[in-house]
C-alpha cells in the first residue's frame, strides 16, 4: 500500500485524519484488524507520532467507533418538519441507505469482537440511546405520552431494527421498501396497545 507523503498539520487535523483512516480501513475489515503501523505509513507519519494522540490501539479503536456512530446519527437525522410518521419513515429509509453504503462497517461493529468490550458497548449503547430520544420525543405529537414500558418498548425496537437490518443485509429476501414498512409498522405494534396500534396505523 502506497505511503503518504508527509504533510504538516495542525494536532486536531492530524488527529482527524489518523480517525478517518481508520474509518476507512473499517470499511474494509474488522477492526480489530485495523493495524497501528498501516494506518501510521498512510498518514505519513511514525508509530510512535500517532501513539501521541492515542493513549493505545485500544483507544485509537475507541475513537474511531465515535467517529462511526456519529457520522451514522448525522446521516439519520429526522426531518422534523414532517408529520410524526413520516419523520419516522424518512428517519429509517436514510437509515436503511446508509447501513447498506456502508454495510461492511456496520456488521463488524454490531458482530464482530469489538461488540464485547465493555467501554465499546458503552459507545454503541449511547447511539442507541440517541436514536431512541429522536423517537420518543416525537410521540407526545401523535397524543402519546412516554413512560417506562413506551421507553423499554422503543429500546426494544431499536434492537429489532438493529437484527433485521443484518439479516436483510445478509440475505435480502423482500425488497428494500418492504424492510421499511416492516420496521415503521413494528414501533406501533410493540410499543402501543394493539386497538391504538391499529388506528394509528389506519386499520
Amino acid at each position: 500500500m502506497a505511503v503518504t507523503k508527509r504533510t504538516r498539520l495542525s494536532p486536531e487535523e492530524r488527529r482527524a485524519q489518523l480517525i478517518d483512516l481508520g474509518a476507512r480501513m473499517l470499511a474494509e475489515r474488522p477492526l480489530e484488524q485495523i493495524s497501528v503501523e498501516e494506518i501510521a505509513d498512510q498518514a505519513g507519519v511514525s508509530r510512535g507520532l500517532l501513539f501521541h494522540y492515542f493513549a493505545s490501539k485500544h483507544d485509537f479503536h475507541l475513537a474511531i467507533v465515535r467517529h462511526t456512530n456519529v457520522e451514522m446519527l448525522a446521516h439519520t437525522e429526522p426531518d422534523l418538519s414532517l408529520e410524526p410518521l413520516e419523520i419516522l419513515r424518512s428517519a429509517i429509509t436514510s437509515y436503511i441507505d446508509y447501513v447498506s453504503e456502508n454495510r461492511n462497517t456496520y456488521v463488524s461493529l454490531l458482530r464482530g469482537t469489538a461488540s464485547g468490550d465493555p467501554e465499546m458497548r458503552e459507545e454503541f449503547e449511547r447511539t442507541r440511546a440517541t436514536m431512541a430520544e429522536r423517537i420518543i420525543l416525537q410521540l407526545p405529537k401523535l397524543g402519546i405520552q412516554p413512560g417506562p414500558r413506551i421507553t423499554l418498548a422503543v429500546r426494544g425496537w431499536i434492537a429489532f431494527v438493529e437484527e433485521a437490518t443484518i439479516s436483510w443485509l445478509t440475505d435480502p429476501e423482500i425488497t428494500r421498501e418492504e424492510l421499511i414498512d416492516l420496521i415503521v409498522t413494528a414501533l406501533p405494534a410493540v410499543a402501543l396497545s394493539s386497538e391504538t396500534a391499529a388506528a394509528l396505523l389506519g386499520a
